[in-house]
């Protein structure tokens, strides 16, 4: 696991793992989006699949992300050479644990509700005007979410 902590390669002094991490984050809302896109064109087991496995590879991400901090000396290592201030730093990774707390809660209930609603065969179908609210608020979610990472990983590494 040494390689994690190597320079990373997005030119910061985040370690490899921090901008693995980053990178994913910054993309999510696009891959998201595409998943989406194929739900507006009707191919349902298509936005069905890859939703779901765009969410399980970014619970894997955040898994690996909490390992790598862990290992790293968790929030205090991190936060040691920036100059940015500790209070403003804490708060702003307050904020996005918070908002990605409340995405990741709703990104397991809108897909165990579309799998079970599938299966009883009301998605597509009457549901389908509730899922799409859903699935609007929780993409705008996980925007906030993935700017929100940006925010920090900034904060952290850049400045």
């Amino acid at each position: 696991m040494k390689y994690m902590f190597e320079a990373g390669f997005l030119g910061t002094r985040a370690p490899f793992f921090m901008d693995a991490v980053t990178l994913i984050v910054t993309l999510l809302p696009l891959l998201v989006a595409v998943a989406i896109l194929f739900a507006k064109r009707k191919q349902y087991a298509l936005h069905a699949f890859s939703q779901t496995a765009i969410f399980i590879v970014s619970v894997l991400v955040v898994g690996y992300f909490e390992y790598g901090v862990r290992l790293g000396g968790g929030y205090d290592a991190f936060v040691e050479d920036t100059s940015v201030s500790r209070g403003y730093a804490l708060w702003v990774l307050i904020i996005h644990i918070v908002i990605a707390s409340i995405t990741l809660f709703m990104w397991t209930t809108i897909l165990w509700l579309a799998h079970n609603n599938k299966k009883r065969g009301i998605l597509p179908g009457i549901n389908s005007a509730f899922h799409k609210k859903m699935g609007i608020s929780t993409f705008i979610a996980i925007a906030l979410t993935s700017l929100t990472g940006i925010w920090v990983y900034l904060l952290l590494f850049v400045y």
